[in-house]
């Protein structure tokens, strides 16, 4: 597969963690607690932080939650957890970011939304005091720009001198050009504010696949900040992972875009992590970045009437993710790692072959035997109530023959 050739932007540096086309696409999230309640949201973080997101935002929307921040960030230190924590801001960021300090210093970056201030009205101070407070804490801003917050008033400009066009533009491709609009001249008064180039990060979000694409390659054409990807407001379920995927593929596939998030609507007391776990299968899947041991598995047919091979592949699925907070400290690389679990004889061998290891389960009427395939050679043959289990031992000695500090040998182990 050839490399992906990422759009040059500047390095941003958030807490410890770095943007930009130089270091991997980061994965980020963001919390649904009260960020007043401190202990919930130091729980939700560090679940968060956990699964792999590497930047998490909470919302600073009243005074209580902006006097909140500095014991959350206290207490994931407590943790051993150094995830950088993103203050999300509309309508009173200035008023918080002054009266609370201690906050605008916790703080490992500021999100503006440009449609939720006053830029690029006559009086446009609660923008440039929010900008200033970055620069005074040298923090770095993602100025993000949504189409349910658009500015209004710069909408109905762009809409008005369109209509005394010879030809006017559709009305959607002047809300696109209103929405990078937005978000350029908020750059510009911004880097006019004080804020150096490399601590801005612009964002275009819109819930629409199509409008995703056509706003992002617009905005990247036109500009080398970095860029924050995300349909905003997916959905739930298979709607928001399929629709967030199918935007953000095209675009990091051309090499736009510095950090992602998947903004899935979690199901009443969900997991929030799901949307951590789909940033990183989108990327992992496109061979960005790799997160964990990924497992191929066949869809079954009427050649496969038993469930034995499904719950064989989600317990080995389950296995690896409970392992990999463990693994990843102990075997470097391990998240490369490729497994097969298929259910009959047609494309089962072929398919572990291909697989660091991989096992093929008999299908209907087959010999019940279930051959196991390590590096593409056959390793051994399983059979009987015990499959399950040797397996699993069969991966934990192949995870410690092969990415431990001391190589052991397989067989024998």
């Amino acid at each position: 597969m050839a490399e992906i050739q990422r759009r040059k932007t500047p390095t941003v540096k958030i807490g410890h963690v770095r943007m930009g086309w130089e270091v991997p696409v980061v994965v980020q999230s963001m919390t649904n607690t009260d960020t007043a309640d401190v202990e919930g949201t130091i729980e939700q973080v560090a679940a968060l932080a956990l699964a792999g997101s590497e930047l998490v935002r909470v919302t600073v929307n009243n005074e209580d939650a902006a006097a909140a921040v500095p014991h959350i960030v206290e207490g994931l230190e407590k943790r051993g957890l150094r995830v950088p924590i993103v203050g999300d801001f509309h309508y009173n960021g200035h008023i918080l970011l002054k009266k609370y300090p201690a906050t605008a210093r916790a703080l490992a970056k500021y999100r503006i939304n440009p449609g939720n201030v006053s830029i690029g009205r006559r009086d446009d101070d609660n923008f440039r005091i929010m900008v200033e407070c970055a620069v005074e804490n040298r923090k770095p801003v993602r100025i993000g720009v949504n189409w349910g917050s658009l500015d209004q008033a710069l909408l109905t400009r762009m809409m008005d001198e369109n209509s005394k066009r010879p030809e006017p533009m559709p009305a959607r491709e002047v809300m696109i050009e209103a929405m990078i609009a937005s978000a350029l001249n908020s750059a510009a008064a911004a880097e006019h504010y004080g804020l150096g180039h490399d601590m801005i990060i612009l964002s275009a979000k819109v819930s629409g696949v199509r409008d995703l694409l056509d706003v992002y390659s617009k905005l990247a054409e036109r500009c080398d900040y970095a860029l924050h990807l995300g349909l905003t407001e997916a959905g739930m379920g298979s709607k928001g992972l399929i629709a967030s995927t199918a935007g953000l593929a095209p675009l990091l596939l051309a090499g736009i875009g510095d950090t992602i998030r998947v903004s899935l609507t979690p199901k009443p007391g969900g997991d929030r992590t799901e949307e951590v776990q789909a940033a990183q299968q989108i990327l992992q899947s496109l061979s960005i970045r790799s997160f964990m041991p990924q497992v191929t598995s066949c869809p079954g047919c009427g050649r496969t009437t038993s469930t034995y091979f499904q719950e064989l592949a989600e317990q080995i699925q389950s296995y690896l993710r409970t392992s990999m907070p463990e693994w990843r400290k102990k075997y470097a690389g391990v998240e490369d790692l490729k497994l097969a679990v298929m259910g009959c004889v047609v494309n089962g061998p072929g398919e572990s072959k291909h697989a660091n290891l991989g096992i093929s389960l008999p299908g209907t009427f087959e010999e019940p035997k279930a051959p196991v395939y390590v590096d593409g050679k056959l390793y051994t043959t399983l059979r009987g109530d015990t499959i399950v289990a040797e397996f699993k031992q069969i991966l934990d000695r192949y995870v410690e023959s092969h990415y431990g500090k001391k190589s052991v040998e397989l067989i024998g182990a």
